[in-house]
């Protein structure tokens, strides 16, 4: 079996390569991609070009972490978790605990409540509130949650309202594209007859 030609930068098959609308930002913050270990064979997950959109990103694949080999010893009080819940940080007051680290996790609802489930050290870290301000965009994946955003939207809504000095909105380009170009893949009549308006 033949393999598709990839782009050394993007890491996308050449036919679907998406350096052209590709940018790379630099945070306040260190973001933390902790995916699972199927989500990772996803070939449309987001969390690859958010690694790559973000300096100093990092992702780590698997189903136990060590936030002390990932952080340091002084992880409880430098990181906040991406994490819908009751009691959750609004960006204001993340701002004023001086923490350094931002964990995202990445994988379906059920794939990341099992990441909690197998790493109890996360029920430990304050939570970060998100309100999107539009629905997401991932037109290919349903989330069942009606405020449910893929794993770059969710960073990108957690940068904009913990920094006013950037719009992390432009690194959003290259996820709208790898999403179009799966449409196109599939075609129109594949694509309203799967994902109808209803479910979108």
């Amino acid at each position: 079996m033949i393999k598709r030609a990839v782009c050394v930068d993007c890491e996308r098959p050449l036919k679907t390569c998406l350096c052209d609308v590709m940018v790379t930002m630099a945070s306040p913050y260190r973001i933390v991609i902790l995916q699972d270990v199927k989500e990772a064979k996803h070939a449309l997950s987001s969390a690859p070009l958010l690694e790559k959109s973000i300096e100093g990103a990092a992702r780590f694949v698997g189903e136990h972490f060590d936030p002390d080999e990932i952080f340091g010893s002084a992880w409880r009080e430098e990181t906040l978790l991406v994490f819908p819940s009751d009691g959750a940080l609004t960006a204001e007051q993340a701002v004023s605990t001086n923490f350094k680290n931002i964990i995202l996790l990445d994988g379906t609802w059920r794939k990341v409540a099992r990441l909690m489930h197998l790493n109890p050290w996360l029920s430990e870290l304050r939570r970060l509130a998100i309100q999107p301000d539009v629905a997401s965009q991932y037109k290919i994946r349903k989330s069942p949650r009606d405020d449910g955003l893929s794993t770059i939207e969710a960073a990108v809504a957690a940068l904009n309202a913990l920094s006013s000095e950037q719009d992390y909105s432009a690194i959003l380009p290259a996820f709208y594209k790898m999403i179009d170009l799966q449409i196109d893949a599939m075609g129109s009549a594949t694509y309203r007859k799967n994902y109808p308006p209803e479910r979108r």
